[in-house]
């Protein structure tokens, strides 16, 4: 009887992460994540891809952690590799949840400099987490060619993640201060600048920068 009402509760679940209210998705999220069950994964993942509500999407990466690593890295490794932008974020957004560093291979500089800017931020995100030791500075190269990329949040991200690697981005970024692309040169002065002073904010250090390029420019027009 207890199979039968195991099996009855696991069916519910499944069934509810397809329900077209937004809090019946995540009480049943929640309960696969509560009970985990290797029937689980394909749907979690599956679902993952077309769940149009972020806390819903974050309580069904939760639930994919609960799951042994062996069961879920295979498919969100495949789901990483997908032509839907939405299923590459969030598979790539559990798997730096999960951190298992076998999932490095995934992070290649194609993802890093995904045409689509969410897929592109949860990439760098990732990277940060799973990156193996020793590869830093390799990431750092692949992640300021990203620079000057996008609106502000978007910037952000990408400074965020390279500050986090610390002091081994200084050459590539360095390099990126001399661009010829005004803005690559702004967002590499203000990242320059979050890595001395932790607590600036981006927005002055966005400021600051563009200050010194104008200058800059300023002057090398001058002479």
């Amino acid at each position: 009887m207890t199979t039968t009402g195991q099996g009855t509760d696991a069916l519910r679940a499944l069934q509810g992460l397809e329900d077209d209210r937004s809090s019946v998705r995540l009480r049943a999220a929640l309960a696969v994540g509560t009970t985990p069950d290797p029937r689980f994964v394909g749907k979690l993942v599956e679902r993952c891809a077309v769940e149009p509500e972020f806390f819903v999407r974050d309580m069904l990466t939760w639930a994919l952690t609960r799951h042994p690593v062996s069961l879920t890295l295979p498919e969100l490794l495949r789901e990483a590799r997908s032509g839907h932008a939405q299923a590459r974020s969030q598979a790539v957004h559990t798997l730096s949840k999960i951190g298992d560093r076998r999932a490095w291979p995934v992070i290649t500089p194609e993802l890093l400099s995904d045409a689509d800017d969410e897929v592109a931020r949860t990439a760098w995100r990732a990277a940060v987490v799973l990156v193996p030791e020793g590869e830093e500075p390799a990431l750092a190269e692949v992640l300021v060619t990203q620079l000057g990329r996008g609106g502000r949040e978007t910037q952000l991200s990408l400074s965020r993640a390279l500050v986090a690697l610390g002091e081994m981005i200084v050459p590539a970024l360095l390099a990126a201060t001399k661009a010829a692309d005004p803005h690559v040169r702004t967002h590499a002065l203000a990242t320059q600048r979050l890595l001395l002073d932790p607590d600036t904010g981006f927005e002055s250090a966005i400021e600051e920068a563009k200050r010194v390029v104008a200058l800059g420019g300023s002057g090398r027009e001058g002479r």
